[in-house]
């Protein structure tokens, strides 16, 4: 054997033996540590039978939100409203304030000189008849001196107010227009906790914007108009589909497309949607544009009471059996309430038999009401439940409908912002006064921007002397301008306050 042969052999047994080694390293060490590849499996959607790999699957009707999204949003618009700015102050500025809690800077977005110019404001609408009657909120158009409505397919009309209602934000808008797509009303009283809504508006100008969540709550009080008014109805579905700003006044709709909400606010402190969305409740929706639409103004039938949730709390401080209703702390004088029957310590149960359990459910039942309607009150009273008969009465304490011109009377006296009631006799000496309205409790408003503290005795309005809650009707019917009130407080001390109506 040469020497070249000798090496080739040795140069073999090398490589062999290297491939046994390697062989063997992978068999008995290297395999154990590999993962084992497992048969593939399809993904399957829990509680679904279809087979989700076909082309032609089909998602479940209870999860479909196409079909309702091809029928709403036609028949939401895109509102866009100017203002003359003067000063940095503008039109609207306590609703602006009030927004700013839950909005961060608001709804709004402002262009131009802040010392002067336009103001322009956005938001939303929905169309509620083939001849153009559209609703929105309040605040977005409030003080507008132009409105524009803004089509799905881009047509664009200026829309005329038809009403406005600040207690519950709604307004109503027309325009002229034919054959136009509209939703129809949904009963809110059938929406469920944990239901699929979808919200359909305009945000940061973003047109014809779908989003979908689920109600996560019904008759949610939030604080957002109580600033506004005094007879503000807040009874709000909650959900956690995305609204942002510009979508106000937009759509909140079941899946079969019906309207259940307009959308109102959002509860935030970045000024964007950060979970959680708030609509006006479609049922008192449509009591509202109705009103509207045949008064031009709401006709509000109020039981004329003060109440308060019953917690835990409140059932143990008086003794209560159980922790559900509604505590009647006072009941007005020559209301409906009193009327009634109802007194002091009642725990109102329910309304025309549907169960309420806080005061926001209460409220949206009675404003749905008008003026000279009756409703059947189930109470309850040491410990016995029983039922009463009460007929509604205006602002004004009657049952009269208020006339389309008689309407800024009641506008006046809300804007006052206080709770005004008679003088006892008690308080007749306390005052060392004959005659005169005290006033029991303040709102936002001009009588609390004036000055005026609660406790205060009005004894003349406008040099007009007043007695009886009639008389500041009369007064505020007649008076024009600025206004000098005349009163007295607790003590003796005369007091002088001048308002602007």
């Amino acid at each position: 054997m040469n020497h070249r042969s000798l090496a080739f052999i040795v140069l073999l047994s090398s490589f062999l033996g290297g491939a046994v080694s390697l062989i063997g390293y992978k068999h008995f060490f290297e395999n154990k540590n590999q993962p084992v590849l497992v048969e593939d499996r399809k993904i399957v959607l829990s509680r679904l039978d279809k087979d989700v790999e076909k082309e032609n699957y089909i998602v479940p009707d209870g999860l479909n939100f196409v079909q309702a999204a091809e029928k709403v949003t036609p028949a939401v618009v895109h509102i866009k409203t100017q203002f003359k700015q003067t000063g940095s102050i503008g039109p609207s500025r306590r609703m602006d304030d009030m927004l700013r809690e839950f909005f961060g800077d608001d709804f709004f977005r402002y262009y131009g000189n802040p010392n002067g110019g336009v103001r322009v404001a956005t938001g939303s609408g929905v169309i509620l008849s083939e001849d153009g009657y559209i609703v929105t909120n309040n605040h977005v158009i409030e003080n507008a001196d132009k409105i524009e409505v803004i089509l799905n397919d881009k047509r664009s009309f200026e829309a005329k107010i038809i009403g406005t209602d600040v207690s519950t934000d709604l307004a109503l808008l027309k325009i002229e227009a034919k054959d136009l797509p509209y939703l129809v009303f949904g009963n809110s009283d059938n929406v469920k906790i944990g239901q699929w809504v979808l919200a359909i508006g305009n945000p940061f100008d973003l047109t014809s914007t779908v989003t979908a969540g689920i109600v996560s709550a019904k008759a949610r009080n939030i604080g957002i108009l109580r600033q506004k008014t005094n007879l503000s109805i807040e009874s709000f579905i909650q959900t956690d589909a995305a609204v942002n700003p510009g979508n106000s006044g937009g759509a909140l709709v079941d899946l079969n497309g019906n309207l259940v909400g307009i959308n109102t606010a959002i509860a935030s402190n970045t000024g964007s949607y950060t979970g959680y969305s708030f609509a006006v409740p479609s049922a008192l929706v449509k009591k509202v544009v109705t009103d509207l639409k045949e008064f031009g103004t709401v006709q509000r039938g109020l039981l004329g009471i003060q109440i308060r949730d019953v917690d835990a709390e409140v059932a143990k401080e008086y003794k209560l059996p159980n922790v559900e209703g509604v505590y009647v702390i006072e009941v007005g004088k020559g209301s409906g309430a009193e009327n009634a029957g109802i007194k002091s310590g009642d725990v109102i149960l329910g309304v025309n038999g549907i169960k309420v359990n806080n005061t926001s459910e209460l409220q949206e039942l009675i404003a749905r009401q008008r003026p000279g309607d009756k409703v059947t009150i189930t109470y309850r009273r040491d410990n016995k439940v029983l039922q009463t008969t009460a007929i509604l009465k205006n602002q004004m304490n009657t049952t009269d409908l208020v006339k389309a011109d008689n309407k800024d009377k009641a506008r006046m006296l809300s804007e006052l912002g206080a709770e005004v009631v008679e003088l006892s006799d008690d308080d007749k000496k306390k005052y060392n006064v004959e005659a005169g309205l005290k006033i029991k409790k303040l709102y936002d408003g001009k009588l609390k921007e004036a000055g005026v503290r609660e406790g205060f005795v009005i004894t003349r309005f406008d040099k007009r002397p007043i007695a009886k809650i009639e008389d500041l009707q009369q007064a505020l019917n007649f008076a024009r301008g600025g206004v000098l009130i005349e009163g007295v407080y607790p003590g003796g001390e005369k007091a002088f306050y001048g308002i602007g109506l």
